[in-house]
Parts: structure tokens; sequence; C-alpha cells
């Protein structure tokens, strides 16, 4: 089980941001090739599921990783809180009709991971339920994948620093007011019990389509990550063009 009290939320000292920045642009370059191709071919999809603590960067992940990719081939779906009709479903309903089709590529800002971290933290459905939830969520994603879609999930590590940092300029920037929510504050005394409940998630929605959490500290060094995690990932499904 991932202490994340012991990860750091930081890169290691010897990645140059210079040399990272530098391949970034060229994964982004293979990604929009690999896009293409993964479209032509009509077989699989790629769905990218980002988690994280408010002001982690998932918002800023999408804008920097996919800056170069065809917006045909791609969609996005943010997950705010349940709508009413949503919520008179069950809590996979909305999400399901959100995976990608085959040739696409489908992103998460938040996902069905919510439906275990908000009731656990604030207590609103009994423990049974929630313990039940992982178990559909392990069979929803075994199902998806058996259907070829590949699944990446993504843990962005932010410090209570930079967390707080973030939040403040959301408050003060022009260009970042939009984005602040005051429910941002009432939730930074629940910071140690999301955690705890990601680790939770992490050893109980991990063993068969582990998680890769990211030190996003910093914001070029959480570009490099994801962007070459995912290069390598679609580099590895060995596409080929149809004839």
């Amino acid at each position: 089980m991932a202490n994340l009290d012991t990860i750091s939320t930081k890169p290691t000292e010897n990645i140059d941001k210079k040399a990272a920045e530098k391949k970034t642009k060229a994964y982004k370059k293979d990604l929009f090739n690999l896009q293409n191709l993964l479209f032509a071919e009509n077989k699989r999809s790629l769905l990218i599921i980002l988690q994280g603590l408010d002001a982690s960067g998932k918002d800023g992940t999408v804008r920097h990783v996919f800056s170069a990719v065809n917006p045909m081939g791609v969609n996005v779906k943010a997950f705010k809180a349940p709508t009413a009709e949503e919520q008179a479903h069950d809590f996979l309903w909305r999400v399901h009709q959100h995976t990608p089709a085959k040739g696409m590529i489908e992103i998460f800002n938040r996902s069905h991971y919510e439906d275990i971290l908000v009731p656990s933290v604030h207590k609103t459905l009994p423990k049974k339920q929630v313990e039940d939830r992982y178990d559909m969520i392990n069979s929803f994603e075994k199902n998806l994948t058996e259907n070829g879609t590949v699944i990446l999930k993504f843990f962005l590590h932010v410090s209570r620093k930079e967390q707080t940092e973030r939040i403040k300029e959301r408050r003060t920037l022009a260009h970042k007011k939009w984005k602040y929510d005051p429910a941002d504050k009432l939730e930074s005394p629940n910071h140690d019990k999301y955690l705890k409940v990601y680790e939770s998630i992490f050893k109980k929605c991990g063993p068969g389509l582990p998680w890769h959490i990211v030190p996003a500290d910093k914001k070029w060094y959480r570009n490099y990550y994801i962007a070459k995690t995912i290069v390598e990932t679609l580099k590895d499904l060995k596409m080929k063009y149809p004839s």
C-alpha cells in the first residue's frame, strides 16, 4: 500500500528541467502520430484518468500534454458533483456513457473514484456501500480492458504547500479567478483524510491496473512524466495502419 507521506511531490535531482521540456515536445509529436494511428487502426481505445487534490494540475495536464493532438480524436470529460438525474441511477451510469469508442482517446478530469472519495471523507454513505464500490469499479475497468480499452490512471501528487500557493493564485490572479471555488477552502481541513482514502484506492483498485503517482509540484515534470508514460504505452501496442 502506497504511503503518500513517504513519496516525494518533486522530481528527483538528476532530472534537468530544460532537457525534460525538450523531451516533452518530442513526446507530444509522438503522441500526435500515435493518436492518428490509434484512430486509423480502430481496434482499441485509450482512457486516461486524472485524479488529485484541488489545484493539483488536472486542467493544466489536459491543456499542455494534449495541445498537439487532433481534437477529432480526443474527448475530455470533467466529472462534477452528480446531478439529480445522475443520482437517480447507479453511480457508474454517468461514467459508462463517456468511455471511449474504438480509435478514440478519452480523458477523465476526475472520475468514478470521486464516488469513493467524497462519501468516504464526508460519511454520506454506509461504509459497506462504499466498500462495495471498490469491487464494482474493478469489474467496470476489467470489462473496459477486455473490450479493447487501455486504461492509464494518474494521481497528481502535490504538496500541501504548493496546493496552498496555487489556491491563493486563484483568488488573486485575474486569469485564474474563474477557477476559484470557496469549497476549496472548506475542503482544506480534509486534506489528510483524502490522502488516506487515496491510499486505500491504490491498494484495492491498483493491482490489476496500477496507478502512476506523479510528482506534481513542478508542472514541467508533471507534463514530462505523463506524456512519456502515454507515448510508451501506445508504442507498446504495436499498432499498424490498415492496408
